[in-house]
């Protein structure tokens, strides 16, 4: 029985593995698409912002929201998981959830 349950979690890994890349990949082309545009700061540029103050938590990486125009950065530090949130027009933070 626990073979039948480690090859069905298998299973479905595979089929949702492609569908979650495609969706990854979708948000780096409208992110990059913005940027080039000048409608939004370079990622780059938006992470020289807010590393430096999230004092040793080791981050993760970003995530794009094309329709607020705003990054969210994701951060560890412990067991805790921080997200930063960041209008990425302004390069301003706007919200910050975790410890």
């Amino acid at each position: 029985m626990p073979m039948l349950r480690i090859a069905a979690a298998a299973l479905v890994a595979m089929l949702v593995a492609p569908a979650l890349q495609a969706d990854q990949r979708r948000e780096q082309d409208q992110a990059l698409a913005a940027t080039r545009s000048g409608q939004v700061k370079p990622l780059r540029e938006i992470e020289a912002r807010v590393l430096p103050r999230m004092g040793g938590a080791d981050y993760l990486g970003p995530e794009f929201d094309p329709a607020s125009s705003t990054y969210r950065l994701k951060f560890m530090r412990g067991a805790s998981v921080i997200w930063i949130d960041v209008d990425a027009r302004t390069g301003q933070i706007v919200g910050r959830s975790g410890n």
